[in-house]
């Protein structure tokens, strides 16, 4: 007989709801809405119209007990970062092709990197995928014992960790410069953000093998855009133009950012008076007005490799490569 459009219950619809509506049984119920065999089409297409207008959805955490298993996994980023905000849209997809679901812990000036860790922990997920910068390997190596941790943009001895190859990215960048005709460098570095060490360690090594000529000077900043805009400024202000930069490489593109409107201040043309880089290759570098050369991370195959570590047990470590993206904030030095 013709289906009437059930009423919609004040509490959250359960199996015996749909089943009560389409007049069938819960045991019947439950076999059309796990896709199992043994039901009619009549009654399928009568349980999926009733779980429809209920708006039936599943319990997660019922089935989640049955079965042992929570199908859930915990991500620790700090969503300031546009990079980490990708690599979260990155793992949400993949996670959703494996049938897992992903509780985001957000880290900041408010949350510790521990307490997020500790909160995902008790939110019963079954691995953490995170970005520690600054958790000691020791507290991370520790958790790993009780379920699985992998380090996103981090090497940790001792667990999965999935990566860049900072130095091939840095070198990419100081060979374009040199290139272009620049031999005095600087890196506005990233303080303790996740990779400052490696890229400020690989900028020195690549400014030094790049050209006899060339020399790279390492300003300590930070990760952000009002650091690095304060640090370039009084760069900028204090030092004599016959020895100033021509070529600055920032931390990432949030700062670039910053120190592109120090190099505003400061009345210079980019990239005719100075080039400037950045790093990530995040929307802001593609952003018309910034015109950003930038090294873009392989978002895509981090997320991939990182899912992949954490749903099988152990996981496997692994290195990717970035590339260069060049922009017009770079360009041949005016002689």
């Amino acid at each position: 007989m013709p289906h009437a459009s059930a009423p919609r219950p004040a509490k959250r619809p359960t199996l015996a709801d749909v089943a009560r509506a389409s007049g069938v049984s819960v045991a019947l119920a439950s076999i059309v809405l796990r896709e199992a065999e043994g039901a009619s089409g009549e009654s399928r297409a009568r349980v999926k119209q009733a779980a429809a207008d209920l708006g039936y959805r599943p319990d997660s955490r019922a089935r989640s007990l049955r079965s042992s298993r929570s199908r859930t996994l915990g991500l620790a980023l700090a969503l300031g970062e546009p990079l980490h905000a990708e690599l979260a849209d990155a793992l949400y997809a993949q996670a959703d092709q494996s049938g897992f679901e992903i509780i985001l812990g957000a880290t900041g000036r408010h949350r510790d990197e521990r307490r997020v860790l500790n909160t995902l922990i008790d939110a019963g997920v079954e691995a953490v995928i995170g970005v520690f910068p600054e958790l000691p390997a020791a507290q991370l190596v520790q958790v790993s014992k009780q379920l699985p941790v992998i380090s996103l943009l981090r090497k940790v001895k001792g667990i999965p960790s999935v990566i860049t190859d900072e130095a091939a990215g840095v070198e990419q960048v100081v060979s374009h410069l040199v290139q272009r005709g620049h031999t005095r460098l600087l890196h506005l570095d990233g303080g303790s953000a996740v990779s400052a060490k490696q890229r400020r360690d690989a900028f020195i090594e690549s400014a030094a093998r790049a050209s006899a000529s060339a020399s790279g000077q390492i300003l300590p900043a930070g990760p952000d855009e009002a650091t690095a805009f304060a640090v370039l400024r009084e760069y900028l202000e204090k030092m004599p133009q016959a020895e100033r930069a021509t070529a600055v490489l920032a931390f990432n593109d949030r700062a670039a950012l910053g120190a592109r409107q120090a190099i505003d201040l400061a009345g210079l043309q980019v990239p005719e008076q100075i080039c400037l880089a950045g790093y990530d290759d995040s929307e802001f570098a593609r952003l018309a007005h910034a015109d950003l050369t930038s090294v873009r991370q392989d978002v895509a195959a981090l997320a991939q490799a990182a899912m992949q570590a954490a749903l099988n047990s152990p996981g496997a470590s692994s290195t990717h490569a970035p590339q260069l993206v060049v922009r017009g904030s770079t360009g041949q030095r005016r002689a």
